[in-house]
């Protein structure tokens, strides 16, 4: 959804009177007409959105689609709103763009789905903190947020505590700003030399018992990589024989690891 720029020497009383001179407009005539009109009030209240949207920022969502949202709120709000009713239009556009915010981050933003309950409360403590830290001076404590909510301490804290939940750094991400390196830089990697020791101590005693010629094939084989050709060229004698005496060695080798020890 793309929205116009509303000039800014347009005051606020003047995009108030002329959007209320727009639904009135609009509350007597059928389709296209009366889409037309609403479409101006929305040109005319977008900086309204933007605003709004505005304080749900650094929360893990980009600024693009929070507006977006913010402008599926006030769309939603011309379309709603009746022009006999009591309240002006921004009084009943703004709780409705709020509630579309609130909505998107507690059914679409979730990296990680916390209880309804902790995803509500994280909503009441972003709309409170700011009007907090301008009382206070500073930023409240779970105490103090907790007090202005009616609620229990405990209960912030551990709202608080998923706010990372709305997003994940990706692996590409900066490991620091200092050397360069990625995130997944820093992550570790599978070891698979315990295996590696592992599976020597196992096979060291039984390719022990075999031939100087048998371990010669068998390094030839799967230490050096040498197809049966090659290491019946080496040998001088037939890639046939070869294939022999190797099933032959892993027969011997397999039977000597499988059989029960004392």
């Amino acid at each position: 959804m793309t929205i116009a720029p509303v000039r800014s020497t347009d005051s606020p009383q003047l995009i108030a009177d002329s959007t209320h001179e727009l639904l009135t407009e609009a509350d007597g005539v059928a389709d296209p007409r009366r889409q037309q009109l609403l479409d101006q009030v929305i040109i005319l209240n977008a900086p309204v959105a933007r605003s709004i949207a505005s304080r749900y920022r650094r929360k893990g969502v980009d600024t693009d689609d929070l507006e977006q949202v913010a402008y599926l709120g006030l769309v939603k709000a011309a379309n709603g709103y009746r022009i006999d009713a009591s309240t002006a239009f921004l009084a009943y556009a703004v709780p409705t763009i709020r509630g579309e915010l609130k909505r998107y981050f507690r059914d679409c933003a979730w990296t990680v789905r916390p209880p309804r309950r902790i995803q509500e409360m994280q909503g009441s403590i972003a709309a409170a903190e700011p009007v907090l830290t301008q009382q206070l001076g500073h930023l409240p404590s779970d105490e103090e947020t907790a007090d202005a909510l009616g609620t229990d301490p405990g209960e912030v804290a551990e709202a608080s505590s998923v706010r990372g939940c709305f997003n994940t750094l990706s692996l590409d991400a900066p490991a620091a700003a200092d050397n360069g390196a990625r995130l997944v830089d820093t992550v570790a990697d599978a070891e698979d030399g315990y295996e590696l020791v592992e599976n020597v101590h196992t096979l060291a005693p039984a390719v022990s018992d075999l031939g100087d010629r048998d371990r010669k094939i068998l390094a030839l084989r799967f230490c050096g990589g040498l197809t049966q050709e090659e290491i019946g060229n080496e040998l001088g004698v037939s890639q046939m024989q070869v294939s022999r005496l190797l099933r032959g060695i892993l027969e011997r080798l397999r039977e000597d690891l499988t059989k029960p020890r004392d």
